[in-house]
């Protein structure tokens, strides 16, 4: 094996470490790309058809393979019943106020902590739109 050939091989365990640690299906791509070029390397080619090698191969994985290994590694996301409250508006059932740690709404016959996002307290009675959940509590604001 000659120095190119260990540069290529050093390539490949570097992607290959930075692929391990990262799992962004970035660099998966460039250890196939400097893989061709390690071959290549290996049977004699110029350093020029070893780079070209590089890039081609590497490119042509990005472009053939990329979104069919996407879309097993991020499937869509259904929305659940927790997320679809967001929006929707609800009594105060509690008066609300987040200097005391208190309030509640109603929301399709279930009762959740609430806090005002302006800070505001707000009274019973009140109808409030859902901006969004923080933890266990929903943040409203007056309609």
């Amino acid at each position: 094996m000659n120095a190119l050939s260990w540069m290529w091989l050093a390539a490949m365990v570097l992607f290959a470490v930075v692929e391990a640690t990262t799992v962004a299906m970035v660099s998966l791509w460039f250890m196939g790309g400097a893989l061709a070029a390690f071959l290549a390397s290996l049977l004699g080619a110029p350093l020029w058809l070893q780079g070209l090698l590089f890039v081609a191969v590497s490119l042509g994985l990005i472009a053939c393979l990329r979104p069919f290994v996407k879309k097993f590694i991020h499937p869509r996301l259904t929305a659940t019943n927790f997320d679809r409250i967001v929006g929707m508006t609800a009594p105060v059932t509690e008066r609300i106020d987040n200097l005391a740690g208190a309030g509640a709404v109603k929301v399709e016959g279930t009762v959740w902590s609430a806090r005002s996002e302006s800070g505001e307290p707000i009274e019973v009675g009140t109808a409030v739109k859902i901006l969004y959940i923080q933890g266990v509590k929903v943040i409203v604001a007056p309609v």
